[in-house]
């Protein structure tokens, strides 16, 4: 293998389905994290269907450009999977029986109790010099052709469930070889605050740092702040970025962040409630059990989930939460007293520590003058109070990202109640 490193990457996904919109490209995204890790940087993204002279045209176009190519899809048993065929044409190699990955196949099928066919043969066909990464995932070997030029190809499987454990656990050790440096990066997780807001508290210092950079940047619901450092040594990295982190908690925003690399707000709220042995309970109206499934997503989270109701029509809000109807004839369902009582009702309920409650216009119908699409009344209540937070989340917003935001921000809300708690992955 060449020892001179990587310098330009360039991402092929392989696949008609892909260009159709049939299935969602996750598989790039994927790469992309990983590679940066690393410390290659990706100029390039394209997806290409089943055809294997445009297949052969868009390989020869990337290494004309990059030295290293990471291609997912196509390696399949069928007369459609050509990217191996293809490649071994572009770098004129000819396949031959790869015997270790034919064994592995037909022990595979007889693992499954299944048939194997005569095609399955194919995906231990190999090109000639190829390093072999063996699948435990699925049928498919990864592999990864080089040029007299020093170029890499390296072929992954395109199901993610094969993809990604391939890549972290064979296909990144081969990578790390011709790495020079590799890259940290953390995150900063804020939540009341917006990304311009972020952005003018940072010093000018700050901004300009190259090693590590800061970067902000939005998801739905929140803001991130980015913080990666490039260095030979990872943990030499890894200090360099706490060293900033530890400046950036230190500022004024420090005091809107939620967590530190943790995946989301109820990876966040659920660690905070198994900290304190708490135990949740929600009531959600607009956001129809969308908290509920956030928190539930968490592993681990049957020790501090304790259920939840979701009470979209005024009935089920007055007998299933023990809301008052005076209070909505007056007020309306969409309303901060309202969206109190809902709390509080699944808190006594579920006889639960904490409680979350949401009521509002998720749109496109409904609202008022007063009260538009996209307002949204947040509740949290413990049994010594209950604080309620009107969210406008805009008329114009789709009736998704009002939902989608709704429940991140009741769930941070939650986490603020907790007393601000941070949280590491």
């Amino acid at each position: 293998m060449n020892n001179s490193c990587f310098s330009k990457a360039e991402i092929l996904c392989v696949g008609t389905e892909l260009l159709m919109g049939d299935i969602v490209n996750t598989n790039a995204a994927y790469i992309s994290r990983r590679l940066a890790r690393l410390g290659i940087g990706v100029y390039r993204q394209a997806v290409v269907g089943d055809n294997p002279a445009r297949l052969a045209e868009d390989v020869r176009a990337a290494l004309s450009r990059s030295d290293l190519v990471i291609m997912s899809g196509g390696l399949g048993p069928t007369y459609d999977d050509l990217t191996k065929e293809t490649v071994a044409s572009v770098f004129g190699r000819k396949l031959t029986m790869h015997a270790p990955s034919l064994a592995r196949i037909e022990s595979y099928f007889a693992s499954t109790g299944r048939v194997m066919t005569e095609n399955n043969k194919k995906q231990a066909m190999m090109p000639e010099g190829a390093v072999v990464f063996p699948n435990d995932y699925g049928t498919a070997p990864a592999l990864a052709l080089e040029n007299e030029e020093g170029k890499v190809v390296v072929m992954l499987p395109g199901p993610p469930r094969e993809l990604e454990p391939l890549f972290c656990e064979q296909v990144e050790p081969y990578l790390k070889k011709r790495c020079a440096s590799i890259m940290v990066s953390r995150n900063l997780h804020i939540i009341g605050m917006g990304e311009s807001a972020v952005e003018s508290e940072l010093p000018q210092e700050i901004k300009d740092s190259t090693n590590p950079t800061v970067a902000p940047y939005c998801v739905p619901g929140e803001v991130r702040l980015r913080v990666t450092a490039r260095d030979k040594d990872e943990s030499h990295a890894m200090r360099l970025c706490d060293a900033m982190i530890e400046r950036l908690m230190a500022l004024p925003i420090g005091r809107f962040v939620y967590g530190i690399d943790v995946p989301d707000p109820a990876h966040a709220l659920v660690g905070a409630l198994m900290a304190r042995g708490m135990t949740v309970a929600t009531a959600e109206s607009c956001t129809g059990g969308l908290i509920a499934k956030k928190l539930t997503d968490v592993a681990g989270c049957s020790t501090v989930v304790a259920g939840g109701a979701v009470t979209y029509q005024t009935r089920e809000k007055e007998q299933i939460l023990g809301v008052d109807p005076a209070l909505i004839a007056t007020h309306t369902a969409v309303s901060e007293p309202v969206a109190k009582e809902m709390a509080q009702g699944v808190l006594a309920r579920f006889g639960v520590d904490l409680a979350i409650a949401t009521t509002g216009y998720a749109g496109p119908g409904g609202g008022t003058e007063q009260e538009p699409v996209g307002t949204v009344y947040v509740a949290v209540a413990t049994k010594d109070a209950v604080i309620c937070r009107r969210l406008t989340l805009g008329a114009r917003r789709d009736r998704a990202y009002v939902r989608e935001v709704a429940a991140v921000q009741a769930i941070s809300q939650a986490i603020g109640v907790l007393g601000g708690n941070l949280q590491k992955s």
